[in-house]
């Protein structure tokens, strides 16, 4: 590899920085989207492109069964474009479904950036050790909700919401350039064939090992609280809470808490391994739930905007930590299918969870309890995955 550790992190973060930017930027100008597209105030068809460019996740089936042929290489190269093509098609759509079929374009070419970016780390690292770099690259990633808003807030002063739309596709654009100094992690003495029978085999590994399945799951079900809160954010906080100038405060404090999360994390795993830090972690998550859910039905509903924002914080950053123990764990056991692996583990969490997150969305027209209830039983669930591990 030409080049070193710190730079392979830094590189990492900024390749899966595409998928945070390419939503987190966004979601200050929704309401300008909005009356582009003449839609109601009270509307939620701006979370659909949110939704739409996690739906488009599900390429990563594909790529990752090419990846496992070709190298990680080949399909970052496919990705890239693709990403940048989707977005600016996007910016400049006629009308709100032809810009959801574009971010859905945007979504498969964050997919194979981000799937060959996991697989990445596995060629390079495993276990713990995964968990760690795993836990820096996304410390690096998670500032983009920090930032993110108030650029878009920021480039919106000076221009019109579609150059804010143009920001991701422009960025990416420099990681590509970035990304040629790469060298392949996955030799050709490794490399699967596209016979029927092999990537039958493949499959079979994947879909047979308890221990992915278990930790997939895990993962894919804290997406879709994940997915739902950032759909979601705007309308919560703008109309229901009817604080749209907190909106960019309350977006990039949690960001950061998350960063902050993600980055204890990486001493956590080290210091007690992996599974015994996601099982602490989660207890936390689900208390945090408990009480957000108690305290609603007991003063109300909506409650407090504090109160929300500093649970809601707390579980985020709780589930952006435990997204790198549930990784390593899941992506330890398959070796050299690791890009098939790593795409339906990706797939499944964006697709799923999206999915998932999607339905919870559509409850929260004129309240939040949905998603309260929703964090509940995700904690619950996870705790039963998690400790059934023996």
């Amino acid at each position: 590899m030409k080049m070193k550790s710190g730079e392979f992190i830094a590189l990492s973060a900024c390749s899966m920085m595409l998928t945070a930017l390419g939503i987190d930027i966004m979601l200050p100008v929704f309401d300008r989207v909005r009356e582009h597209y003449h839609l109601s105030r009270n509307s939620t068809a701006t979370a659909q492109i949110v939704v739409f460019f996690f739906l488009g996740q599900i390429a990563q089936i594909v790529f990752g069964i090419l990846s496992d042929r070709f190298g990680r290489l080949a399909i970052l190269r496919v990705g890239f474009p693709l990403y940048i093509l989707g977005g600016i098609a996007a910016t400049y759509a006629p009308t709100i479904e032809t810009m959801f079929a574009a971010r859905f374009v945007a979504g498969m070419g964050a997919s194979a950036v981000f799937m060959t970016t996991i697989a990445g780390v596995r060629d390079r690292y495993v276990g713990d050790q995964m968990a760690r770099i795993l836990s820096l690259i996304f410390t690096i990633f998670l500032s983009t909700p920090v930032f993110a808003p108030f650029l878009g807030l920021a480039i919106l002063s000076i221009s019109s919401w579609k150059m804010v739309f143009l920001t991701p596709p422009l960025f990416a654009v420099i990681a590509f350039v970035w990304s040629l100094r790469l060298e392949e992690s996955h030799p050709k003495e490794k490399r699967s064939s596209l016979g029927l029978a092999d990537i039958s085999r493949s499959v079979k590994d994947v879909f047979t090992n308890k221990t992915f399945l278990r930790y997939t799951a895990i993962t894919t079900i804290l997406f879709s609280g994940l997915s739902s809160w950032v759909s979601s954010s705007e309308h919560i906080v703008s109309e229901i809470y009817k604080r749209p100038q907190l909106f960019a405060w309350v977006f990039a404090g949690i960001g950061l808490w998350m960063a902050v999360c993600t980055l204890t994390n990486s001493r956590l795993s080290l210091l007690y391994g992996a599974r015994k830090t996601l099982r602490g972690l989660l207890v936390a998550y689900t208390t945090t739930a408990a009480v957000l859910l108690a305290s609603t039905y007991v003063f109300g509903n909506p409650p407090q905007l504090a109160l929300f924002a500093i649970t809601v914080a707390l579980m985020l950053g709780i589930n952006l930590a435990v997204e790198p123990n549930s990784s390593a764990l899941a992506m330890a056991p398959m070796g050299n299918s690791a890009g098939l692996a790593s795409s339906i583990y990706g797939t499944s969490f964006f697709f799923i969870g999206a999915a998932a997150g999607s339905v919870i969305s559509s409850l929260m027209q004129y309240s939040v309890l949905p998603l309260i209830v929703g964090f509940f039983i995700i904690g619950i669930i996870s705790l039963v995955l998690a400790y059934r591990d023996k």
